[in-house]
C-alpha cells in the first residue's frame, strides 16, 4: 500500500527554476509574488494618492492666480474709471478761487448802482457769469456744500470759530466765510463757518 502522506520531490523544479533565473538580476530576484503579500497595491496606491494631492494643489493654485488677475483688473477697472470721474478734480480747486472772487465782486455791488441804467448791463454780465460758472461746476458734478442754519457735520464743514447766540441751537452753523464744494461723492473743499454756542 502506498504512502499518500509522502511529499512530491521538489529538487528538480528548484534546479529548473535556478537555471530560468540565471539571467536575471540580483535586486528582482524575489521569492515573494508582489501581488501576494499586495506590496506592489500598496505602491500603486500611494502614487495614485501623490498624484491626486499634486492634481488638487495645482488647481488651488490656478484658482488662486486667477482670483488674483481678476482683482488686479478690478483694481485697474476702478483706477480708470477715478481717473475719468475725478480728472477735473485739481483744475476744479484751483478755479474754486475764481469762484469766491466773483462771488464776492456781485455781493459787494451796491444797490444804487444796480438801479443805475450806466452799470445795469454790467452788473447783469457779471451775475450771468456767476450764473454760468455755476452751471459749468454742476456739469462736472461740482456742487456747493450747505451749510447755513445745519448742524455742524465735520465731514464737511470746517469751524473757524464759535459765536455766543441764543437765537440758534448750539452747533448749528450761523456764518459762512467761505463756501464748500464737493466733486461727485468726494470733498473738494470744506465750508469755513461759525458755529453757535450757549451765551456765557
Amino acid at each position: 500500500m502506498m504512502d499518500d502522506t509522502k511529499k512530491p520531490d521538489t529538487a528538480g523544479l528548484d534546479a529548473e527554476l535556478e537555471t530560468e533565473m540565471e539571467g536575471v538580476p540580483e535586486h528582482l530576484r524575489d521569492d515573494a509574488d508582489p501581488g501576494e503579500n499586495g506590496e506592489g497595491e500598496t505602491d500603486l496606491a500611494e502614487a495614485l494618492e501623490s498624484l491626486r494631492n499634486d492634481l488638487a494643489e495645482a488647481k488651488q493654485e490656478t484658482l488662486y492666480a486667477r482670483a488674483d488677475t481678476q482683482n488686479v483688473r478690478r483694481r485697474l477697472e476702478k483706477d480708470v474709471a477715478d481717473a475719468r470721474t475725478y480728472a477735473a478734480t485739481g483744475f476744479a480747486r484751483d478755479i474754486l478761487s475764481v469762484a469766491d472772487n466773483l462771488s464776492r465782486a456781485v455781493d459787494s455791488i451796491p444797490e444804487a448802482l444796480r438801479e443805475d441804467e450806466k452799470f445795469k448791463g454790467l452788473v447783469a454780465g457779471i451775475e450771468a457769469t456767476q450764473r454760468e460758472l455755476t452751471k459749468v461746476f454742476s456739469l462736472h458734478g461740482v456742487e456747493r456744500i450747505a451749510a447755513m442754519g445745519l448742524p455742524l457735520d465735520p465731514n464737511l464743514h470746517q469751524a473757524m470759530m464759535e459765536v455766543p447766540t441764543g437765537d440758534a441751537e448750539p452747533g448749528t452753523v450761523i456764518q459762512e466765510m467761505q463756501s464748500g464744494y464737493t466733486i461727485k461723492d468726494r470733498l473738494l473743499r470744506p465750508a469755513m463757518v461759525g458755529v453757535a454756542k450757549k451765551p456765557d
